[in-house]
């Protein structure tokens, strides 16, 4: 092929070239600046999108499981709350008892602790009835009544834990108070009403209180599994933007050599005519 041409410019033509693949190298380049991503979608590098997507559907499930644990920390930290408050107003209702207990105690002074302990059994009996979070409550058994076991999300594969409910029955006590000193030592003996009421309380308290720890930590793992799991998923497919920028200026530079040399070479075929004046 003749250099000599004016139907077929080949210097046109390499330079058109080295400019179209200048143009291209620049897009992409722009394109990583401009998401802060090496890898955008599945035309950069699609063996590497689809492991990015599968591990962002894995970030959107974790997130979605720390959502439904907060829920489940919720009924739980309303349970621990009334159950707290129980175990304080038993403390109040044992030193009402043990004052009955006494046989000394004159008939008037009788009849205000049995009018107290009324009190603070309907309060214990209120406590236990309003432990209810979101429609739910762990003090009941009774699932009519929106009792009964909870089971819970723990990861985002599907993996769940079961939370036991409890009788809030047996947390209650006689609701006839004890109107002699003998009833009132029946009730506060280990075998008593208020004995076996009070151990329970307590037995509920540190179950309770080991599902909330149980939680919290679950809380917390998954939100250090999402930073990890992101840190990964950054190392994947985000660009190194001091080394884009770096290449966008040279690129730049490449650009604009590109289109004077084309400018150059399209002027070849302009200095044949002068062979012919």
């Amino acid at each position: 092929m003749s250099f000599n041409s004016v139907n077929t410019n080949r210097q046109a033509v390499f330079a058109l070239q080295s400019l179209n693949q200048t143009n291209s190298e620049l897009g992409s380049v722009q394109k990583r600046v401009s998401t802060g991503f090496r890898v955008a979608d599945a035309r950069d590098d699609g063996g590497a999108f689809a492991v990015a997507q599968a591990v962002r559907s894995d970030v959107a499930g974790v997130t979605a499981v720390g959502e439904q644990l907060g829920g489940t920390r919720g009924i739980l930290s309303t349970t621990f709350a009334a159950l707290s408050v129980v175990s304080d107003t038993m403390k109040q209702v044992r030193a009402v008892l043990t004052r009955l207990a006494d046989a000394g105690v004159a008939d008037a002074s009788r009849d205000q602790y049995e009018t107290q302990y009324d009190l603070l059994r309907k309060q214990i009996a209120d406590f236990v009835g309003d432990a209810f979070y979101n429609g739910r409550t762990l003090l009941s058994t009774d699932s009519a009544a929106n009792g009964g076991n909870i089971v819970a999300i723990r990861n985002e594969t599907g993996g769940s834990f079961t939370i036991t409910a409890v009788d809030g029955e047996q947390f209650l006590l006689p609701t006839a108070a004890p109107t002699s000193a003998a009833l009132a030592t029946v009730l506060i003996q280990p075998n008593g009403a208020f004995a076996v009421a009070d151990a329970t309380i307590s037995e509920a308290l540190n179950n309770f209180g080991a599902q909330m720890q149980y939680v919290d930590n679950q809380i917390v793992y998954n939100s250090k599994k999402i930073d990890a799991m992101n840190d990964g998923l950054g190392a994947l497919v985000d660009a190194d933007l001091a080394k884009e920028s770096s290449k966008l200026q040279a690129l730049q530079t490449r650009q604009q050599l590109g289109v004077q040399t084309l400018g150059i070479a399209n002027q070849g075929p302009q200095v044949l005519l002068s062979l012919f004046r």
